[in-house]
């Protein structure tokens, strides 16, 4: 997939406003929120800006964090890790590879066999069901 680079106006047009925060302005939606936090729909997420796949239902888990977690991306080269201080921590971002939106954030304290927790914000995700 081709990277994909558009200006903030074209991602405001199209995008609404709660996504376009979030995606493009690295928001958070609020924990419990997200229309993805407690989903098992059987399925594969993709990015809601450029429909990259991003993430196998298989490895979601509940992580009672309020966004939904994730062990491990669909491959590796789907998302991109940056290193985040904002808000007095140190963190690491995680954005979609192909078209850079902000998608949350990657852990150390996942479930096996990664030991990694994606916490992702819902309103980045869009699940096509299998």
């Amino acid at each position: 997939m081709e990277k994909i680079e558009k200006t903030l106006e074209e991602w405001r047009e199209m995008l609404d406003p709660a996504q376009y925060q979030v995606c493009r302005l690295k928001g958070t939606e609020r924990p419990f929120s997200g229309k993805y936090n407690s989903t098992k729909t059987d399925g594969i997420y993709h990015c809601i800006c450029c429909d990259a796949p991003l993430f196998d239902s298989a490895a979601k888990f509940d992580s009672g964090c309020g966004w939904p977690s994730f062990y491990e991306p669909i491959e590796d080269s789907a998302m991109i890790e940056i290193r985040d201080t904002s808000h007095g921590m140190i963190r690491t971002e995680v954005t979609c590879a192909h078209c850079d939106a902000h998608l949350g954030h990657v852990f150390p304290d996942g479930p096996p066999p990664t030991g990694l927790r994606y916490c992702i914000n819902s309103v980045c995700l869009d699940l096509k069901p299998r």
